[in-house]
């Protein structure tokens, strides 16, 4: 007996059960596709000058996929700036605001440049660009960046600083960006006379004074630069 045919709820359950006569019937599988690798922010990571096989982050942050800064080169060289800008960016440097490391290299304190790319383009109106991630060279952090001016590529330089652990990290990164931002300044006229060997010589013979200091704790001599209106700090005095 056809139990289906008097019962309506049996009929629907009967009717939905798969045919088991059809030997033809072929076993569908379901494919899914695998993600695609993202694409680095350099384009290739095989070429020697952007290996970034020590990269501490993924080479396409999620900020630079996509962005047009993140490769253009948008605007270079199309036309000089409004001349009071460009007065402003190579106005000379005032003496009193170098400093010098104690091993005789002259520069300028980073937040200066800041000042003065603030003072010609106004706050908003510049900024760096990664252009592409941390790369690490045995106790060394370095990234490339790009200096951005009105809308316009200026520069691109690669900022370094040295860490001794981990703990550290973040600090370093920080002056990696500082690094290349006095970098790229150098195409804009910024505090030129840095580079510059005979106002080095002159600001030097002028300024500073080299001498021979000792270690306190490890008791090493060491010739070393000063500004002539500073004093030894510890762990360094003259004796």
């Amino acid at each position: 007996m056809d139990i289906s045919r008097s019962n309506p709820a049996i009929k629907r359950i009967v009717s939905a059960q798969p045919s088991e006569t059809k030997s033809n019937d072929v076993e569908q599988v379901a494919y899914r596709e695998e993600p695609k690798a993202p694409v680095p922010a350099f384009g290739s990571t095989e070429s020697k000058d952007h290996d970034l096989s020590g990269s501490l982050f993924n080479p396409s942050e999620g900020y630079l996929q996509g962005s047009e800064w993140s490769t253009s080169f948008a605007g270079m060289a199309t036309e000089p700036f409004d001349p009071r800008i460009g007065e402003i960016l190579m106005k000379p440097v005032a003496e009193s605001e170098i400093e010098i490391k104690p091993d005789g290299l002259l520069y300028l304190p980073e937040i200066k440049y800041r000042r003065i790319l603030n003072r010609a383009f106004g706050p908003g109106g510049w900024g760096l660009v990664p252009r592409g991630a941390h790369s690490v060279s045995g106790r060394t952090l370095s990234r490339e960046y790009a200096l951005i001016c009105l809308g316009r590529f200026i520069s691109q330089a690669r900022g370094e600083q040295d860490y001794f652990d981990e703990g550290g990290l973040a600090t370093a990164t920080e002056g990696c960006k500082s690094n290349a931002l006095v970098r790229c300044c150098k195409d804009l006229g910024v505090a030129s006379e840095l580079w510059d060997p005979a106002f080095i010589n002159q600001f030097k013979a002028k300024y500073c004074v080299e001498e021979w200091v000792t270690h306190a704790v490890k008791g090493n001599k060491k010739r070393m630069w000063r500004l002539k209106t500073r004093q030894w700090e510890y762990p360094w005095a003259k004796k």
